[in-house]
């Protein structure tokens, strides 16, 4: 193999790895959101990071984040499931950008599962300290329920 050839490989494999981190982000997101881990979930932003999200705040940096969805959701943890789904991801060298659709599912009084909320988060994404962080998040309700927040 030729050094050019293999250093497209090795470019390839890049994009590839970065893909699958950006995207075990989100997983991540909703998974530590559900359970209410906010340390770990403030942990997926960069030092700077920033959210923004509607009704449930605005935030800049680890610790205002974290304590934003602490006094948010504090009482509910465990009342919602968020699935995160269809990432779209525009690489370019140890920053990114990407859209990624969500939908909040939470338990109705007799038990079910309903959709409470559907929208989209558009992220500016860098990679700090060698891992892929969220820079700035904002959240876009697409279908709300004035009921239920989160």
């Amino acid at each position: 193999m030729t050094q050019d050839a293999q250093d497209d490989v090795e470019a390839r494999l890049r994009r590839l790895e970065d893909r699958l981190e950006i995207q075990q982000l989100f997983v991540d997101y909703g998974r530590h959101l559900d359970r209410g881990d906010f340390a770990a979930f403030a942990e997926l932003f960069s030092r700077d990071g920033e959210i923004l999200l509607g009704p449930i705040g605005r935030a800049k940096g680890r610790r205002e984040i974290q304590a934003t969805l602490e006094a948010a959701l504090a009482g509910r943890i465990g009342e919602t499931v968020h699935v995160v789904s269809s990432p779209a991801i525009e690489l370019s060298g140890d920053v990114a950008t990407s859209e990624v659709m969500w939908t909040v599912l939470a338990r109705t009084p007799e038990g079910d599962l309903a959709v409470t909320m559907a929208g989209r988060h558009v992220d500016d994404l860098v990679r700090e300290e060698g891992r892929w962080r969220i820079l700035r998040r904002k959240g876009l309700i697409d279908l709300p329920d004035p009921g239920r927040i989160l």
